[in-house]
C-alpha cells in the first residue's frame, strides 16, 4: 500500500540540494511544485532565493519549470517572473496533465524529475507518470485550507516510511542513475 508514495530521494527542502544533483542524475527537465516547495502560498512573486535556485538549476542545462494546481493568474505571473515554464492547475495528484506536457516537449519520463512537498499530490503525480520524485518538507509553517486534508494523511505515512527507512537522503542518490 505505501509502495505509490516511496520518493526517489527527500531532502529538507529544494534549497540545500546542489542544482548539479538533477544533472547527475540524468535529469533534463526538473519540475517544481511551487507552493510550499519554491515559495509560500501567500506570495506572488518568486523571491530572489527561489530566483537563485532557478537560475542555479538552469546553468547546469537542466530546463526548470514550476508545476502547481493552483490557477493560471498566479502560477503563470510567478513563473514568467522566474523566467520558467509552467504547468498551472495540474491536477495533482493525477498525472495526466504533467504526462501530456512531457510528450507535447518530446521529453521522456526517464529525463524528469519532479520536487514537491506533498505525498497526496507531488509523489502520486510523479509516480503515476513515470518520473522520478524529490520529496520535500514544507518551507513556510502555514498551508493553504485545502492542504491541511492532505496533511491529514501525509503525516502518518511519512512517519512510517521514514521508520522503514524509504526516505533515503538525497545525498545517498548523488550522481546515481
Amino acid at each position: 500500500m505505501f509502495k505509490k508514495f516511496i520518493p526517489f530521494a527527500h531532502a529538507q527542502s529544494i534549497y540545500e540540494v546542489p542544482a548539479d544533483f538533477y544533472l547527475n542524475n540524468g535529469v533534463k527537465v526538473l519540475l517544481i511544485d511551487l507552493d510550499n516547495t519554491l515559495d509560500s502560498y501567500r506570495l506572488h512573486e518568486p523571491t530572489e532565493k527561489a530566483k537563485q535556485i532557478i537560475a542555479d538549476i538552469k546553468n547546469t542545462g537542466v530546463t526548470p519549470i514550476i508545476v502547481s494546481n493552483n490557477r493560471e493568474k498566479r502560477v503563470k505571473h510567478y513563473a514568467d517572473l522566474a523566467g520558467v515554464e509552467c504547468i498551472y492547475s495540474a491536477h495533482k495528484p493525477f498525472s495526466k496533465r504533467i504526462r501530456k506536457f512531457l510528450e507535447r516537449k518530446g521529453v521522456s519520463p526517464t529525463e524528469v524529475m519532479l520536487v514537491g512537498d506533498q505525498l497526496m499530490t507531488d509523489v502520486l503525480a510523479a509516480r503515476g507518470a513515470h518520473i522520478r520524485v524529490l520529496l520535500t518538507e514544507k518551507v513556510v509553517k502555514e498551508d493553504q485550507w485545502t492542504t491541511h486534508i492532505n496533511r491529514l494523511f501525509d503525516r502518518p505515512i511519512r512517519k512510517h516510511l521514514s521508520k522503514k527507512g524509504k526516505l533515503l537522503d538525497w545525498r545517498t542518490k548523488y550522481g546515481q542513475i
